[in-house]
């Protein structure tokens, strides 16, 4: 077993929402992380675990759409996204979820360069369309967090609130640790389900609580559904399924870089609450990059095509298969609900800084550290600290290899 020859810290105490007044945004964890490893060569042929980026095959379908509509590279798009986009993604989103009613396409889904551009500047969009807040505006996010969430709430000039995401709260925010004083101040709560990293997934009840609490203290919930695509067994709700007729106070975000292993297209989508789709166009109209129609053309064929879909999920099945079957009860591994990380627990290892460099000069292996997707918490606790992330996006002998390299390395 790896240990520091430093004495372990001892556990932190339960941490409680962080309400950071601070105007600076964390650098990229991708930026630590190689300023962490240095120079140090890798002790064994290089695996990366460290980015999320899906390296399944590309669904066979892409190439000969591009093609078909090369000649529309010659046209600016819309940035509000196509028609036959908007039905295409708010017919997909009524045949995967159920949906109080179907969504109009024309006023309830724009297109997006993908959903990080999506998810930041929607904060900004938020802050000038809530209603003056009692207090400093702020926007609520769990922790750990998507580093697009915070940047946001900074460039939206409103406080971002960490809200502790750990095994204590079944790794999501603790609704019931929210104020009301806190709660009518706020101009967004960010919610992934699946979560990353942890991969847990919300019940339909949580996100129904959310969905009331949004419009009761009139805010907005972003609902980054990136991950919903990839689950074990269930597939997971959606925040559209709660919010009500009028989808009221309540935005999904959706993207092909997960469902369809397509994260250098740049392409997702947004819906909801139409009356804050109205002023987050306007924004997009002189603020966002657009998206190009033959991509949009892509993206039509890809959410008419579920088989592509479920053949990606059994690939991320058999690949947890191993993790079972390898990697077994160590480091508090438990199989997530969804999503494609493990969220590996190497304290006892000597902390995740320490485990994360002995897996590079020892095994190879690229992670990344917990602490470098959180924030430290007002007791001065980071919920991610001693944990890694390890992302199963390789195939399967790789994955295979990876994990076996782990579990000798750290013991």
């Amino acid at each position: 077993m790896f240990m520091t020859t430093a004495e372990r810290e001892p556990s932190p105490a339960p941490a409680r929402a962080t309400n950071s007044r601070s105007p600076f945004v964390s650098r990229s964890p991708f930026v630590r992380l190689r300023e962490l490893l240095g120079d140090a060569p890798p002790g064994k042929p290089a695996i990366s675990l460290a980015v999320g980026e899906p390296q399944h095959p590309v669904p066979g379908f892409v190439g000969p759409v591009l093609a078909t509509h090369i000649d529309e590279f010659g046209r600016y798009p819309m940035n509000k996204g196509t028609d036959s986009f908007c039905r295409a993604a708010a017919d997909w989103l009524g045949r995967r979820f159920a949906l109080p009613r179907p969504l109009d396409p024309d006023t309830e889904v724009l297109v997006l360069n993908g959903t990080r551009e999506g998810l930041f500047l929607a904060a900004i969009a938020a802050r000038n369309w809530v209603s003056d807040r009692a207090g400093r505006p702020a926007v609520l996010m769990p922790n750990p967090f998507y580093a697009a969430y915070a940047a946001g709430a900074v460039a939206a000039d409103c406080e971002p609130v960490y809200l502790p995401a750990t095994a204590a709260t079944g790794f999501l925010p603790d609704l019931d640790a929210l104020s009301d004083s806190l709660l009518a101040r706020t101009v967004a709560f960010y919610i992934a389900s699946p979560a990353n990293p942890q991969g847990a997934v919300a019940p339909r009840a949580y996100l129904s609580r959310l969905a009331a609490l949004a419009q009761r203290f009139g805010f907005l919930v972003f609902s980054d559904e990136c991950y919903s695509e990839i689950y074990s067994r269930h597939a997971p709700a959606g925040m559209l399924e709660t919010a009500g007729p009028d989808f009221a106070n309540v935005i999904v975000f959706q993207s092909l870089s997960k469902r369809s292993n397509l994260p250098g297209l740049r392409v997702g989508f947004v819906a909801g609450d139409r009356k804050f789709l109205a002023r987050f166009l306007d924004l997009r109209n002189v603020a966002a990059p657009q998206v190009p129609v033959p991509v949009q053309r892509v993206a039509i064929a890809a959410y008419a095509d579920e088989a592509h879909v479920e053949d990606n999920r059994e690939l991320y099945r058999r690949k947890f298969d191993l993790a079972d079957q390898i990697v077994g009860n160590r480091y508090g591994y438990r199989r997530p609900a969804g999503g494609f990380f493990l969220w590996l627990d190497v304290s006892a290892q000597g902390g995740d800084e320490a485990a994360t460099t002995h897996l590079w000069r020892e095994a190879g292996l690229r992670v990344v550290p917990g602490r470098y997707l959180a924030q430290p918490q007002a007791d001065g606790g980071n919920p991610g600290e001693g944990f890694i992330r390890v992302a199963m996006v390789h195939d399967h002998a790789t994955t295979a290899e990876a994990l076996h390299r782990l579990v000798a390395a750290l013991g």
